[in-house]
């Protein structure tokens, strides 16, 4: 990666440049407003492009990551929402480095992924579009036309990474589809060979200790969740950020985790009363929650030194519905000779190694046959209370059969 990686566009410009008029479809904060964030990672080759999202205060990263190809023109993997400020830094690009020439929908699931590239292929009318496949929709199964992408250059990704256009510069691996039972989970992740680099979805994430760039540039949600309780007052400083987004953290991938305790609301209602502000955007002093004084140690554990890891959801409801199929999809991209990983979430660029990122799917193998394997870890292991929630979660979805059982480990 470059030296002088740097944040680009952080002066201010006119709020009408941060428009995204289409939330009502996916109803996400900041809703109607995204910043917009464009970060060179790998110098006059890759660029990301971050951008914020959340429920709650709950806020996090969604990154689109732009490709330099060999033979002039970019690639696109996983479009944010084009924005006019969006548009204004890809056209930068497009101007220096030639036209969109394939934008990539590496999901079929995450409606947080697929609303944006229908809009996003409109302003590149000569790109063309692959998706992974077996696209589905909910809450009806809609053709992709009328999900807004364009069916005359739509088409499906095969199996067959060789068989693209772009096959000189990219491998790619296709994960899936899971099937859920009302519904089907899958990731296409995409190896660029010249600079070395993993571009994924959501498979696996890297916590960092502060809030990335994003998440700073409005910090009202970090104090938020940096409250003990609804009558403070939290300053703005860089460790009540901190300890906001290590929350936030814990709350995005456990959504409760074992430090977290949920107040009675009449307790709610009678503490709303104290707090200083009752504004609707404090959601007039309502503040649920209570943190353990070692609420630390438990966002400690998830980050694991900022090591790579499945987030808890997927480790409990999506991806042990199908070891055997996820471990292969593990072994075929750790057979390629990344050096840096790119996530649409969280942290990146990671530094890694294709046995770290491999390991990262350990949770599905019983532990004897991690121990004496080729990819063997010191690695943290995420507590098992924290998961109680989750595993609530995942043996109502069960009692009533909506999704298959989990199966066994390999």
């Amino acid at each position: 990666m470059a030296d002088d990686e740097r944040v680009e566009n952080a002066e201010q410009i006119h709020p009408s440049d941060f428009s995204w008029k289409l939330w009502p479809v996916v109803p996400l904060y900041p809703y109607g407003k995204r910043r917009t964030i464009r970060q060179e990672v790998v110098k006059d080759t890759i660029w990301t492009f971050d951008q914020l999202q959340g429920i709650f205060y709950v806020v996090v990263p969604i990154r689109m990551t732009v490709v330099k190809l060999e033979g002039g023109g970019l690639l696109v993997y996983a479009p944010v929402a084009p924005t006019p400020e969006c548009i204004r830094l890809v056209n930068e690009l497009v101007a220096e480095h030639g036209d969109v020439k394939y934008i990539i929908l590496p999901t079929i699931s995450g409606l947080e992924h697929k609303v944006f590239v229908g809009p996003f292929a409109r302003f590149f009318p000569n790109a063309r579009v692959f998706v992974a496949p077996k696209q589905w929709s909910f809450p009806l199964n809609l053709p992709l036309s009328w999900l807004g992408l364009p069916s005359k250059r739509t088409q499906v990704l095969p199996e067959d990474s060789s068989k693209v256009p772009f096959a000189d510069e990219f491998d790619y691996a296709i994960l899936g589809p899971i099937e859920l039972g009302p519904g089907r989970f899958a990731e296409v992740a995409f190896f660029h060979r010249r600079s070395h680099t993993l571009l994924i979805t959501d498979s696996v994430i890297s916590i960092p200790e502060d809030p990335p760039a994003i998440v700073q540039l409005d910090p009202y949600p970090l104090l938020f969740h940096a409250k003990d309780k609804a009558s403070d007052i939290v300053p703005d400083n860089q460790a009540n950020r901190r300890k906001g987004w290590q929350r936030v953290s814990l709350f995005a991938l456990y959504f409760r985790p074992s430090v977290l305790e949920v107040i009675a609301w009449d307790r709610v209602f009678r503490d709303a009363l104290k707090a200083p502000e009752r504004s609707k955007k404090a959601y007039f002093g309502l503040f649920p929650f209570k943190w353990y004084p070692d609420w630390k140690r438990s966002f400690d554990a998830l980050r694991g030194n900022g090591r790579l890891f499945v987030a808890p959801i997927l480790q409990t409801l999506i991806l042990n519905r199908a070891p055997r199929e996820t471990i292969n999809w593990a072994n075929k991209v750790a057979s390629w000779d990344f050096q840096w990983i790119i996530p649409c979430h969280f942290d990146s660029p990671i530094k890694a190694a294709p046995q770290q990122f491999r390991q990262a799917f350990s949770f599905l193998e019983n532990q004897s046959a991690v121990n004496v394997g080729l990819f063997s870890s010191n690695s943290f292991p995420l507590p098992e209370e924290d998961f109680k929630l989750l595993r609530d979660i995942d043996a109502g979805l069960n009692k009533f059969g909506i999704v298959p059982p989990a199966k066994e480990k390999l």
